[in-house]
């Protein structure tokens, strides 16, 4: 069975909030379940406390499908990245997340406007082993709190390119899972579905994105920072005639290796040029399309509810 879910980053951008700024994160819940989505990932607009975010998410008849977590695990010891996720670890088991999307943060240029994509941190692949044998510490403590550690490779952090990714699976314990993210593989330069047939068995969470390659090639060629991109629209969704990634090539790959949770569109874009609502819809039906193509069950449809106006 196959959730669809999205990222509320389309109607409300934590990294660039002046992109976002004329939308609300209620107008993105509502609207998300309105299209057919079932599950939303955690952001920073919505309510800290456990008890608070699951009325708000009860309100809009969606779930948590996941979430970003900043980890510091470069500069932590294992024991001091357990005490700074300890908190969002409890709530994710609360509500019942499938996964917690973990990132390292504490040298990543993906945030700063002011760096290029290529001064991001690039590790030697026995500095990668090393970091993957933390992480494996911080992931086996995370399951036996009934929370998977979905590994997020990304543009302008140490994990990005198909090096990266093969060096952080090879050197960690099954506890790692992989967030199998299209588009930071496609824009990174990895082999999108030999990724796939390479680390299938590790991966727990997956989002489509697709990648608008002109976009991406100028943002190498002219020294772009990973926000320019994105504002430059460097992302979108699945289904939109603008993009590369073969996505019913990726479905069917899924499928084939009985693939079964979340599936959840993640496709940070400037909404003057790509309205949330329109462009959420088109990822959403693609994805429903492409499942029924590929006889992949989808869980749940869409609530009945006034056309979008």
């Amino acid at each position: 069975m196959i959730h669809i879910g999205i990222s509320p980053i389309a109607w409300q951008n934590d990294d660039l909030p002046e992109l976002t700024a004329a939308y609300t994160m209620e107008q993105a819940l509502k609207e998300a379940r309105e299209i057919g989505y079932t599950g939303v990932e955690r952001g920073r607009r919505m309510p800290a406390d456990t008890e608070g975010l699951r009325a708000y998410l009860e309100r809009y008849d969606i779930a948590l499908c996941g979430g970003w977590c900043s980890g510091n695990l470069m500069k932590n010891t294992v024991a001091e990245e357990i005490e700074a996720v300890r908190e969002q670890v409890t709530q994710f088991a609360a509500l019942n997340a499938p996964c917690l999307v973990y990132a390292e943060c504490s040298n990543t240029v993906q945030g700063d406007q002011a760096v290029p994509l290529g001064r991001r941190p690039k590790l030697s692949r026995d500095d990668i082993t090393a970091y993957a044998g933390k992480l494996s510490e911080l992931a086996k403590w995370m399951a036996d709190e009934g929370m998977a550690l979905a590994y997020h490779h990304h543009m302008g952090s140490m994990i990005e390119d198909q090096a990266d990714v093969d060096a952080l699976m090879a050197g960690s314990s099954p506890e790692v899972t992989l967030l199998f993210d299209t588009g930071h593989l496609a824009f990174g330069g990895a082999d999108v579905l030999g990724t796939l047939d390479k680390w299938g068995d590790r991966i727990r969470h997956v989002h489509y994105k697709d990648v608008r390659t002109d976009v991406a090639a100028r943002a190498r060629a002219e020294g772009w920072s990973f926000l320019d991109a994105v504002i430059a629209g460097a992302f979108t969704v699945p289904g939109d005639a603008e993009g590369s990634v073969d996505f019913a090539a990726v479905t069917n790959k899924l499928a084939g290796m009985g693939y079964e949770g979340w599936i959840v569109v993640e496709a940070e874009q400037d909404p003057a040029k790509a309205p949330p609502y329109d462009y959420s819809k088109i990822g959403y039906d693609h994805i429903a399309m492409l499942c029924n193509a590929a006889g992949l069950s989808v869980a749940g449809r869409p609530t009945p509810a006034k056309p979008h106006v």
